[in-house]
């Protein structure tokens, strides 16, 4: 019994692992966002919380980060193993960047239900394949490559808008050029960010829908440098818009995507400008939209290279709690 005992309270430990950051003033006071980081490549568990802060201290949301975690309780890039998603069941907002995820049932549930009743949702870069379930789960329509009648696609397709296509740009020796579409200069979200921001990750393949509203087009470089020339093989594509998605009561319900969204992207400010003001829309609050907004990171931020297996190894959720712990702590 002692024995089985340890294990229950070990087990309880390492999956007791969201991080909350509760906002105390400002337009998003009372309203709670939920974000799911956990993808393998882009640090999701490096801008989820960074983001999460931003919005909490500057703007008074409470934000609860939920993240993959392995055996031991640290975060663990892309892992599976996630505990907390119970909190969407009196979210406002469903801040999504993960990557062929396979959730454990009971976590899955509250995803399910969340997208039944219609919540909002901000989606980045992977998310469009955020999910890869076996035929054998009851929740393989979310996957995306779903061939349920009425899911096809799965989330991605069916809620952001795209699931995974490909590559537009190559990662790593191609950087983008995010250009915002001059028809849409007076839409809210483009509200004080300039025309073109720098993005470290390489474009996706991105296929706007009739009713799709498409900000921003991502353009490929030569290079990696922000200065560099456009690749001309490669004309723009586009990479940001809001969409809605349908819930179980028949309305639509707003969506905000984009297929950028690593790391070091956020250090561009327009690029996070951008971000910042798509979830102010999606939640319902754009006319607390201005052009002068502190979009500054709230603790010292200083993203990883994104890669696969480059995460910070050994950090564990609560170390990153609270408003002055780094962004990551060094191994």
């Amino acid at each position: 019994m002692k024995y089985i005992l340890t294990f229950l309270l070990a087990a309880t430990f390492v999956h007791a692992n969201p991080v909350v950051y509760e906002g105390e003033a400002g337009p998003g006071k009372g309203k709670h966002i939920v974000f799911l980081a956990s993808d393998h490549e882009y640090r999701a568990e490096e801008t989820c919380p960074a983001h999460a802060r931003i919005l909490a201290k500057h703007y008074g949301f409470k934000c609860t980060v939920v993240f993959g975690v392995d055996k031991e309780g640290f975060i663990e890039a892309g892992s599976s193993t996630v505990s907390g998603l119970a909190a969407l069941e009196k979210a406002d907002l469903f801040f999504i960047v993960a990557r062929f995820l396979n959730l454990p049932d009971d976590e899955m549930a509250h995803v399910e239900a969340y997208l039944e009743r219609g919540g909002p949702v901000v989606g980045l870069r992977t998310s469009s394949h955020a999910f890869q379930i076996p035929a054998t789960s009851k929740y393989v329509k979310y996957d995306y490559r779903s061939k349920v009648a009425g899911y096809e696609n799965g989330f991605g397709h069916q809620v952001l808008g795209n699931t995974w296509v490909g590559h537009y740009g190559t990662n790593h020796k191609q950087g983008t050029r995010i250009e915002t579409i001059p028809e849409q200069q007076g839409n809210v979200i483009l509200t004080g960010v300039g025309k073109t921001a720098f993005t470290h990750a390489g474009g996706y393949v991105g296929k706007a829908a009739p009713d799709f509203t498409v900000l921003a087009n991502s353009q490929p470089l030569v290079s990696m440098d922000p200065t560099s020339e456009a690749d001309p093989k490669k004309p723009p594509m586009p990479c940001t818009w809001t969409r809605s998605y349908a819930a179980k009561d028949g309305m639509k319900h707003r969506v905000f995507h984009s297929t950028q969204g690593a790391s070091q992207d956020f250090l561009d400010d327009n690029y996070r400008r951008m971000i910042l003001n798509g979830v102010l829309w999606a939640i319902g609050l754009e006319k607390e939209i201005k052009a002068d907004l502190d979009i500054s990171f709230v603790g010292p931020f200083n993203p990883s290279s994104f890669s696969f297996n480059g995460h910070v190894k050994k950090v564990k959720p609560s170390d990153l709690a609270g408003w002055d712990s780094p962004i990551m702590p060094k191994p």
